[in-house]
């Protein structure tokens, strides 16, 4: 058995996710088991949504969660043997009004991780998507001007 080990991580910061996976491996010498379950949102219409916000959503729910699996499916795969989960939501499926940033980063995951599946059968590494439909998540009221305020988190 092992001891715990907190390793704190900005999924939507691309730049340290590979610093991080090391920091694991090193650590435990592979993962059994990668739950991917970080995720961002922001409610608005898309023309009041920045662009800036969008890239932000899109590194956080799409990027994020496929540099890390890349980082981690080496080991994965040269011991044939791991299971890859993506927590993903109904939105990956179907698109509503006001959430096009979130919706189009989820529809990328389910394609990402849909290709993948498929790519590790031969590894007998399982790849899972859970898409549960609407929860409550944690949110914070945006101060005036202050758009990283209204990211659901």
């Amino acid at each position: 058995t092992y001891a715990p080990k907190l390793i704190l991580l900005d999924i939507s910061d691309i730049n340290c996710i590979q610093d991080v996976a090391k920091e694991i491996l090193n650590c435990y010498g592979c993962v059994d088991i990668l739950i991917n379950n970080a995720s961002m949102k922001v409610k608005g219409a898309v023309q009041s949504i920045s662009l800036q916000l969008d890239k932000k959503i899109m590194d956080a729910n799409y990027f994020g969660p496929i540099t890390l699996t890349k980082a981690i499916l080496p080991t994965m795969i040269s011991r044939r043997t791991g299971h890859i989960v993506v927590v993903n939501s109904i939105q990956g499926k179907i698109g509503i009004p006001f959430r096009a940033a979130y919706a189009a980063s989820k529809h990328a995951a389910v394609g990402f991780f849909d290709c993948l599946r498929a790519e590790m059968e031969e590894f007998d590494i399982s790849v899972s998507t859970v898409n549960p439909t609407f929860i409550c998540s944690y949110h914070r009221q945006p101060a005036p001007g202050n758009w990283e305020a209204s990211i659901w988190k």
